[in-house]
């Protein structure tokens, strides 16, 4: 059995990458974003954290959250989110007979990826990181167009500007880029 270790630091501030367990060609967490909402919104008022950050993609989602002063429980958080989501869909997905036995849904990957943020520069990047994902993945060409990101709050605060990782444009006009 694997041992798995996080390093935990007390009302700490973590990127998170959770992915679901069917990653290709599955639209589920976009599809169904307002019950991840209201999931999180749910788990939020239950066992606050602050939302630093946040991507949702088709298939995975990406966070900076930072824990209350001397909390360290993230996994509990995930857990509720994951088992309240899950609840709230249809039993359509395939289940080993594994995930049958346990009374799993064959939705999330059992584990999700996190990292303690460390300094300011590692907070930026990881921010960045999140709102730059959608274009990443090729799923818009601009930021902005991308509806499920906290790139649009970062806007509205005046962080980033409405057309922050976009491109030059290519179009040439009499010569010029436009």
């Amino acid at each position: 059995m694997s041992d798995y270790r996080r390093y935990r630091v007390p009302g700490g501030t973590y990127f998170f990458t959770v992915n679901l367990l069917e990653r290709y060609a599955n639209d589920l967490l976009t599809r169904h974003v307002d019950i991840l909402r209201e999931v999180v919104r749910e788990t939020r008022h239950r066992r606050p954290f602050h939302i630093d950050a946040w991507v949702v993609l088709p298939e995975h989602l990406h966070c900076v959250w930072t824990l209350p002063p001397g909390d360290v429980d993230n996994a509990n958080r995930w857990r509720i989110i994951k088992q309240q989501f899950s609840k709230a869909l249809p039993v359509t997905e395939r289940r080993s007979a594994v995930r049958i036995a346990r009374g799993e849904r064959g939705i999330w990957q059992r584990r999700f990826w996190d990292h303690v943020i460390r300094d300011d520069a590692d907070y930026a990047a990881h921010i960045d990181y999140c709102h730059i994902n959608p274009i990443k993945h090729g799923l818009v060409k601009h930021v902005a167009d991308w509806p499920y990101s906290t790139f649009h709050r970062y806007v509205e605060q005046g962080i980033y500007p409405a057309n922050w990782a976009t491109p030059p444009s290519l179009d040439v006009v009499d010569g010029e880029r436009k």
